[in-house]
């Protein structure tokens, strides 16, 4: 395993009530704009926090990506309990997405993105399963020291990563979403 991919034996810190009062889900899956006939991918789904409230607000399928097949256990566990049954579980990494070229409109990529070793690679991919006129969410640590989150050497702070989607023929707007947390919105320029 990478040093920068996270322990799947911390799944529970993921789903935190803290956390969800931090990152507040909904209000971030507002930001992306799903609607209920959005086909969304969620790379780096782990185990759900954000793939359950995306899949309760579309009709269709919601594709949960990770590296992990035990954090996708957990998520299909979740998803069952919950009787949410329009997720689609992949393993897979994101420099070469086990999803069709044109299959979404939405994706979300959650805390991931610091893990990626070549990153333009990983947006090569998300670019070919983009329907075109799609939109991604990238959503990261801001490179500054906390007591949480991965080590500040592996964070991608908001400005680098806005240069780095520009660099990639992404139009991107910034959401700072917490003192901690930026989410950036972008489509292809």
């Amino acid at each position: 395993m990478s040093d920068k991919r996270f322990n799947p034996n911390k799944a529970d810190k993921l789903l935190s009530e803290e956390r969800k009062e931090s990152l507040k889900p909904n209000k971030i899956i507002d930001k992306i704009g799903i609607r209920e006939r959005d086909r969304v991918a969620d790379l780096g789904a782990g185990n759900g926090f954000f793939t359950i409230p995306i899949a309760e607000r579309t009709n269709e399928v919601v594709y949960a990506v990770d590296i992990e097949s035990q954090m996708l256990k957990l998520l299909e566990k979740r998803a069952d309990e919950q009787q949410i049954e329009n997720i689609q579980y992949i393993v897979s990494d994101l420099e070469g997405i086990n999803l069709k070229d044109d299959s979404v409109n939405k994706v979300l990529v959650a805390f991931v993105i610091h893990e990626v070793e070549r990153i333009k690679n990983a947006l090569n991919e998300i670019k070919r399963i983009l329907k075109p006129g799609g939109e991604i969410m990238i959503i990261e640590w801001e490179a500054i020291e906390t007591k949480s989150g991965p080590p500040l050497n592996h964070r991608i702070s908001s400005t680098k990563m806005m240069d780095i989607l520009r660099n990639n023929d992404f139009k991107a707007d910034l959401i700072p979403l917490n003192d901690t947390n930026y989410a950036v919105k972008a489509a292809l320029a």
